[in-house]
């Protein structure tokens, strides 16, 4: 076996990137403003170039860098890819390691809330036996992870990558978690685990499951069945250009991206707007400064080409494989993008835990922390 390191790491962007973002800021080659009063055509432009000038003028980096670098921060080599990741031990000394894993377009910056309610539930009015000492790896090409530089990083690649990540820390028997590309991965563990014995990972959490219909909706369906149909309707038709884009021409795609940070931007702003429970406005569940980190994660990685590639190299698969038998379990946010009713998930996981949630979309750690820590700390429960 090969010797392996795991380095303290601080985000620490050089200040010569920094000054670049402003000169491209400042000379951003604006179009014309949409042809409608809404946000059918994409984000508008006056918007846009108001959130650009809050990222030129207001937005401070240095001090969303101090919040960030508040969590313990290590880079690793795994399969001759650096992969960075957050771990953050708990507390206390009974917590049950978990692997979280993030989406595009998000980032760990979306778990800066959800991880002191998992580590130390006690400082949230929670029991320390609910406790659990987290890591959250930057998927390949994301973040400041490193980027595949041949092909085949895809999602089952990536949840051995995890594997080999957790026996690195020492932990014997773990938990996973994780939304969107995030729950294709831990999908993907449960798999793995299913089939592999020795396998330590013992149950899966997911808020975004993917799941086929049952035989019975495709025949009959229920007002739950025709909800997800409809969801994945309007998707296919007004949602999913990104991901066509993105599957099959990432490297056209990532020229424009990597070069304009307005059109970067943009790219993931739409998705903010689109994809969380928002009521028509992305900053009534989101603020500015913490879609900007996200972006930033993006941007100063120059990391627009490098995370497409992943749907390039698995879209086509989501979701697709044998059932997980490990415990699963499932929060079901309201506003999610694809919506897979309970009966559907049955069919391709050992559900033992299931809920609907209140509020929330996509985007479930940044939106309701505190909800989406609560459920994960409820589906574990029988597992400790």
């Amino acid at each position: 076996m090969r010797p392996f390191s795991l380095d303290p790491f601080e985000i620490a962007v050089p200040e010569t990137v920094l000054d670049d973002l402003h000169r491209r800021l400042d000379a951003t080659r604006w179009p014309e403003a949409e042809t409608v009063e809404d946000w059918s055509q994409g984000v508008p432009l006056e918007y846009v170039r108001d959130i650009a000038e809050y990222w030129r003028h207001r937005y401070d980096w240095r001090a969303r860098e101090v919040r960030l670098n508040g969590v313990d921060h290590f880079m690793t080599d795994i399969d001759d890819l650096a992969i960075h990741f957050i771990h953050q031990r708990s507390p206390h000394p009974n917590a049950l390691p978990i692997l979280i894993t993030h989406g595009w377009p998000g980032s760990v910056v979306e778990f800066m809330e959800l991880i002191p309610r998992l580590t130390d539930p006690t400082a949230f009015g929670g029991a320390a036996e609910d406790a659990f000492h987290v890591v959250c790896p930057s998927l390949p090409g994301y973040g400041f992870s490193g980027k595949p530089h041949r092909a085949g990083t895809g999602v089952p690649a990536i949840a051995s990558m995890w594997a080999k990540l957790m026996e690195r820390l020492g932990y014997e028997r773990w938990v996973a978690q994780g939304g969107d590309w995030g729950a294709a991965v831990t999908t993907e563990i449960g798999r793995q685990a299913t089939s592999d014995t020795s396998h330590r990972c013992v149950g899966i959490h997911l808020n975004m499951p993917i799941a086929g219909p049952t035989q019975e909706a495709l025949t009959s369906p229920n007002a739950a069945d025709q909800t997800a149909f409809d969801a994945l309707k309007y998707y296919q038709q007004w949602d999913s250009g990104y991901s066509k884009q993105q599957s099959t021409r990432p490297q056209t795609l990532g020229y424009g991206l990597t070069d304009s940070p307005v059109g970067q931007l943009a790219w993931i702003l739409e998705k903010f707007w689109a994809w969380t429970d928002c009521d028509g406005h992305p900053e009534n569940a989101l603020s500015r400064d913490d879609m900007l980190d996200d972006v930033m994660l993006y941007w100063v990685n120059a990391a627009a080409t490098s995370s497409a590639r992943l749907y390039w190299e698995s879209f086509g698969s989501f979701g697709a494989g044998p059932r997980v038998e490990i415990p699963t379990g499932v929060a079901a946010f309201p506003k999610e993008i694809i919506r897979s009713p309970r009966s559907w998930c049955e069919q391709g996981f050992n559900l033992t835990h299931w809920t609907d949630m209140e509020r929330g979309g996509h985007f479930a750690a940044f939106e309701q922390p505190d909800a989406l820590a609560a459920d994960i700390a409820t589906c574990f429960r029988p597992l400790r």
